[in-house]
């Protein structure tokens, strides 16, 4: 009866319509499943991991306790609305249709999250950037993997998860006798082929080479006279020459860094307000120097995680170790969210999402809420890191949060300077502190000054003043200031009482250099007004507190007045009080109480501050970067059950993942967070991921697919290795070369496979029409960044230095920010909110998230682009004036130049002659110029131009 009764109370529903509307959503769950498995196509990794980040903690958090099998258990379903499965979800409720994947338009479940046609959750609205996601989500078909074949059992089976080829220890293949370094990657190539039955193609050609390796390794394109030399050299040994210069060249670092830059995802923003990190470049710079220094891999990441912990006397190694840090801070964060320990997480989520999809190839942060639906990641395994990353201060806690920012240590020749300085400073500051503050000298109490006192606390004021206490010289409580030259903004004192006879009449101010040296005051008495000019820069002559105005005369039933009018003046105004001193008080006077030290003290305050100003400039000026810091309390954490913050289950120990973890590890301290340990795990010998991830990211950066195509998901989700066997010799390769990357890197293009033509066969067409067994080179186009550092250097306007901050002077948020400039892109600001209109169009990746393998579209406002941005006009016009400023040479041999520079080869017979007619049409010189402007417009915009043969 009790459950009639709530069911009626709650729902309005009788009993018989609850039982029966359960029993048919049952029945249309199934109907739904068996209908999702004939027609659903398989998700995406990048689908599924959108869905458990984004969108399944949100539903168990906000959804389940009232829309789930749990809550349908305890009578407390809702609306008849199953949340918490794929077939719940689409099935609907009482209300209908609850989502329509690919339409969020229809179905209730963002009316109801924008509190348009229900309040959901009732206890309070989710944020905007929530129900954003779940629109996305909406849009790109509501991937939901909550279906009866989830792959993960009740308990994750470690030792059984280990059998996936991914966590098994790396192995060198077993290579014959006669295979040796130089031939062992085509080894494994020439195998995969022959088992696939095809053949591979030739070498291309030294021009197409050429290109290739300088875009390849420094994403710049080879000058004519490069192309002419490398093309005549007869020596065996030109190829590998040519490699060797490239990868000693300082380009090398800005094209393979802005590799590493999207596996970081860098920026130099966050997108809520657009807040700007002024001080990311440094992190950027940091990681072109190491490439050019071909930093080891494994030195290079443990440099990232913890950095600031490892131990080193050398100044240059402890700079760079620290900067490094930045790795951990950039993070894409919510700094508003107000739930303080829901920001620390998921800073902390943000960052094992970073470092386990771009070190380890993992998709960690799917078991924030549970075990891992696939891999054999269990909620401990990620709440053990979490740990570690909990017990680093990454963000600092305010109404909006901030990053950590430190200052990088002073150079050595610097140090012993900034010692001698600092310590003058000290004995200056304490003598300045004891004189200002902790003697309170100048500071008078109201009832202790003689005559009628009026302070600036009963004046009567208009406009906008300011209450301080910074200049220990003033009466009562403190004084009052505003800007010299507002308007409307005065300040009246009046005696509290009449009177009668003649008065001096005080003012008191707390001077300092910033203060107006012409203050007009006026004085109103029985005989009408007068000014009174006073400058605020010097000590008041009375007492060191009042100057006086002069005597005035006053009657019975008049109110005297003084008046400061602060538009009158330029500085910063201050007003204390003003003083009435009849004739009678004036023959009795005496000195204040401390007037005796007054002159004297002021004098010395002065002297002080002047020498402190001196010394402070002489101090050596420490840079400030980016970081992290160990957090003020470091302890293991608990699990979050079901994610939430503030629903706590056991305590973890911090550690790392079980199913990547093979023979003994070291001890994490309980002093420290865990972070070196951490880094030293990663990079362990007897990690099965690390190299592996890294290699198949450098083979995927030369070759444009990498051996796993998923290069940040090496789990069961991901796609599998297409050659395992040359994946694993790549890692080892890799660890005993030093985990050098050019070594690496030097070993690839070294090969025949790199080096193949990339026109395809009709058999491979037939049956590789992918290219996965590598018989051909794929034919790739060009990033955006590479299509623009192309573009300038071709007008000979590309600015080649080195590094730098490279925002605005001035820059507050990233909103409709003016990019602009000749710098290489990498240089460009890479803000969240604002990005360059060539990079939106080319596919740049976005910044807040890994990305091992870009997006690759061809579209046509790609070419709309190429031929009607003003910018791309620009670089033409410039490039026009260039060439045709070569005047010892004729308009064939011009046109010749121009394709070798922009395509790397030399232009068709029909290429020239249509260009030429086009140019010749011209009736003047600057119409000739332009014509030259359109033809270059038109090679940039060609597909040629824009893809690696």
């Amino acid at each position: 009866m009790r459950t009639l009764e709530r069911f009626n109370r709650v729902n309005k529903k009788s009993l018989v319509q609850r039982v029966c509307l359960v029993l048919v959503t049952v029945l249309t769950q199934a109907a739904a499943t068996a209908q999702e498995a004939a027609t659903q196509p398989k998700p995406t990794a990048e689908q599924l991991d959108f869905f458990e980040k984004r969108i399944r903690p949100v539903l168990v958090q906000h959804c389940y306790k009232c829309h789930s099998e749990e809550s349908a258990k305890t009578d407390e379903l809702r609306g008849g609305l199953l949340l918490d499965s794929r077939a719940g979800l689409l099935a609907g409720g009482e209300s209908g249709a609850t989502i329509v994947p690919g339409n969020p338009e229809e179905g209730t479940l963002l009316g109801s999250l924008n509190y348009d046609l229900y309040e959901m959750p009732p206890a309070g609205k989710l944020p905007d950037s929530v129900i954003a996601d779940f629109r996305v989500w909406i849009e790109m078909g509501a991937v939901d993997p909550r279906q009866g074949e989830a792959i993960a059992a009740a308990e994750i089976d470690i030792e059984a998860g280990r059998e996936f080829w991914a966590y098994r220890p790396i192995q060198m293949p077993v290579l014959s006798d006669d295979i040796t370094a130089d031939n062992a990657i085509d080894v494994f190539i020439e195998k995969s082929l022959a088992e696939a039955g095809l053949q591979p193609v030739g070498r291309a050609s030294r021009e197409v080479l050429i290109r290739r390796l300088y875009f390849d390794l420094l994403g710049l394109p080879p000058t004519p006279e490069q192309i002419q030399a490398f093309v005549e050299d007869d020596a065996k040994d030109a190829y590998s020459r040519l490699v060797d210069e490239l990868l000693r060249s300082p380009r090398f670092g800005e094209r393979w860094g802005r590799h590493w830059l999207d596996v970081v995802r860098y920026a130099e923003s966050v997108t809520l307000r657009g807040l700007i990190y002024n001080e990311a470049w440094r992190y950027r710079d940091y990681v072109i120097e190491s490439f050019n220094d071909d930093i080891p891999v494994d030195q290079f990441i443990r440099q990232q995680i913890s950095g600031d912990l490892l131990e080193t006397d050398d100044y240059q190694q402890r700079r760079k170790n620290l900067i490094a840090t930045g790795y951990l801070a950039m993070g894409n964060n919510n700094l508003e969210d107000q739930d303080k320990a829901k920001l620390r997480m998921d800073a902390v989520d943000e960052q094992l999402e970073t470092i386990g999809r771009g070190l380890l190839g993992q998709t960690i942060g799917c078991a924030r809420c549970h075990d891992h639906k696939f891999d054999p990641i269990p909620t401990k395994d990620y709440y053990a890191l979490a740990g570690i990353l909990k017990s680093t201060e990454s963000i600092i806690n305010a109404n909006v949060g901030k990053w950590v920012e430190a200052k990088l240590p002073l150079p050595p020749e610097q140090q012993a300077t900034a010692k001698q300085v600092n310590s003058q400073l000290a004995l200056v500051s304490s003598e300045l502190a004891k004189l200002t503050k902790d003697t309170k000298v100048g500071v008078i109490g109201v009832e202790d000054a003689i005559g009628i006192v009026v302070d600036d606390e009963d004046a009567i004021l208009t406009g906008n003043w300011s209450k301080s206490k910074s200049v220990k010289t003033y009466i009562g409580a403190g004084y009052q200031f505003a800007g010299g030259g507002a308007a409307n903004t005065t300040a009246t004192f009046q005696p509290p009482e009449e009177l009668e006879g003649e008065y001096e009449v005080r003012f008191a101010y707390a001077y300092a250099g910033n203060r107006p040296k012409s203050l007009p005051v006026e004085v109103w008495d029985a005989d009408g007004s007068k000014v009174t000019v006073l400058d605020e820069t010097t000590l008041p002559a009375v007492d060191g507190h009042f100057d006086s105005l002069g005597m005035y005369r006053f009657e019975k039933g008049m109110k005297p007045r003084v008046v400061v009018d602060v538009s009158k003046a330029q500085g910063a105004v201050v007003i204390d009080a003003v003083q009435f001193l009849s004739r009678e008080v004036l023959a009795s006077e005496t000195p204040l109480e401390d007037s005796v030290d007054v002159e004297a003290i002021a004098t010395r305050v002065k002297e002080l501050e002047a020498e402190q100003k001196e010394l402070q400039a002489q101090v050596p000026k420490a840079e400030s970067y980016m970081t992290v810091n160990e957090a003020g309390e470091i302890a293991d954490t608990q699990v979050h059950i079901r994610g939430d913050v503030h629903n706590l289950g056991d305590d973890v120990p911090r550690g790392f993942l079980q199913v990547a973890t093979y023979g003994s590890v070291n001890t994490i301290s309980q002093a420290e967070s865990g972070r070196v340990e951490l880094g030293q795990w990663i990079t362990s010998d007897t990690n099965p991921l690390t190299a592996r991830v890294y290699a198949n990211r450098v083979w995927g950066w030369l070759m444009g697919v990498g051996i796993v195509p998923t290069p940040d998901n090496f789990g069961v989700t991901g796609e599998l290795p297409s050659h395992p066997e040359l994946l694993d010799y790549l890692a080892v390769s890799l660890k005993e070369k030093g985990w050098s990357t050019k070594a690496l890197i030097r070993e690839i293009v070294l090969t025949e496979t790199y080096q193949r033509h990339s026109q395809a066969t009709v058999e491979q067409l037939e049956k590789d029409p992918e290219n996965k067994w590598l018989g051909r080179m794929s034919r790739r186009r060009m990033d955006a960044e590479s299509i623009l550092d192309a573009m300038l250097f071709v007008s000979g306007e590309l600015d080649l230095t080195v590094g730098g901050q490279t925002i605005k002077s001035g820059t507050k948020n990233d909103y409709d920010y003016a990019h602009e400039g000749f710098r290489r892109a990498i240089y460009w600001p890479a803000f969240r909110n604002s990005l360059p209109e060539i990079f939106q169009v080319f596919d740049y990746p976005n910044p807040s998230v890994v990305v091992g393998r870009r997006d690759v579209s061809s579209t046509s406002p790609q070419a709309l682009f190429m031929l009607n941005n003003p910018k791309v006009m620009q670089y033409t016009e410039l490039a026009a004036k260039r060439f045709s400023q070569m005047s010892e040479i004729d308009d064939a041999r011009r046109m010749t130049l121009l394709s070798l520079a922009i395509l790397g080869r030399e232009p068709t017979e029909t290429e020239i002659t249509v260009s030429l007619a086009y140019v010749n049409k011209s009736e003047n010189e600057e119409q000739r110029l332009q014509n030259w402007a359109r033809v270059i417009q038109a090679v940039f915009a060609s597909v040629d131009f824009r893809y690696i043969n």
